[in-house]
């Protein structure tokens, strides 16, 4: 039987995971799963087939020893998923500029690489809004993610200082929608269309994690949703076994949020056939074990 190490956490307590639905699907079809942390130190790499970056939700705190971590796996016999070029590429937000100058609706975004407020409050004029959202590029779980108004802006002014003097950022307009209609995710297994969900903040948040109390729901996605997903991959500059493309509605179209390709929930327990759709698509990549 074939090894799979699903790379995690040092500790998923407090977190919603469900990493191990696809454990027995993999099992049946000879593949042999279980958890590794990102963190361990001296795991011989080459003891595994193949390693799949999973709930590693703690990354941004160190994306350096991170990244290192996974030049190991890379150097090792082991073969990485996703691609070492994919997380590159994804793990830094600006990746949806390299998406936008493809063609890609995105939400309307300004980037920084330091906090500076009189630039951070000319973002209300350059977007017509009240309500701005600035988060790190490199970050996860809504980690430092915060609402802004006029007011709050200067009320927060000290810690937005300290947290984003060195550490690049960007800035977006508050999407009502995020409230009103909420967050979609399509879910993509090798290519192959998975499933959707419909994530909403509880009530006075906007952030739809889980974590954070965000309301979850099964949907059909509609034309509209998949061809933008389906333009969304193509963009991809290497193919992905798993991807978690977010979407949301913006002056009446669909734009990309985030394409979520490192560290993703895939949400198996919000669709009975999800992990049954991993496991095909893995062994569709890597064989029977």
């Amino acid at each position: 039987m074939k090894k799979c190490a699903f790379l995690s956490m040092d500790s998923l307590e407090n977190f919603f995971a469900y990493d191990d639905m696809a454990f027995e699907p993999l099992k049946k079809q000879g593949w042999q799963a279980e958890h590794v942390s990102w963190r361990k130190p001296d795991v011989d790499w080459s003891n595994y087939d193949v390693v799949v970056i999973r709930s590693t939700w703690d990354y941004q705190s160190d994306a350096p020893a991170f990244l290192a971590c996974l030049e190991k796996i890379e150097a090792s016999s082991a073969r990485l998923e996703n691609s070492l070029t994919l997380v590159k590429w994804n793990i830094s937000k600006d990746y949806l500029r390299d998406m936008q100058q493809q063609g890609i609706n995105i939400v309307p975004t300004l980037w920084f690489e330091s906090f500076d407020l009189s630039q951070v409050q000319q973002g209300f004029q350059e977007f017509a809004s009240q309500q701005l959202v600035i988060k790190p590029l490199i970050s996860a779980n809504a980690d430092h993610t915060y609402r802004l108004s006029p007011h709050s802006l200067l009320s927060m002014q000290e810690q937005l200082a300290s947290e984003f003097t060195h550490r690049a950022f960007m800035l977006q307009p508050f999407l009502p929608a995020i409230v009103t209609e909420g967050e979609y995710s399509l879910f993509y297994f090798a290519g192959h269309y998975s499933h959707s969900i419909l994530k909403r903040p509880k009530s006075g948040d906007f952030r739809v994690q889980e974590e954070h109390g965000g309301l979850l729901q099964n949907i059909e996605p509609d034309e509209e949703m998949l061809t933008c997903a389906r333009h969304a991959l193509a963009s991809l500059p290497d193919d992905a076994l798993y991807a978690r493309i977010d979407l949301i509605r913006h002056q009446g179209e669909f734009a990309v949020m985030e394409i979520e390709l490192i560290e993703p929930s895939l949400y198996f327990n919000m669709d009975p056939q999800s992990a049954q759709r991993f496991a095909d698509a893995f062994v569709e990549t890597f064989g029977q074990g």
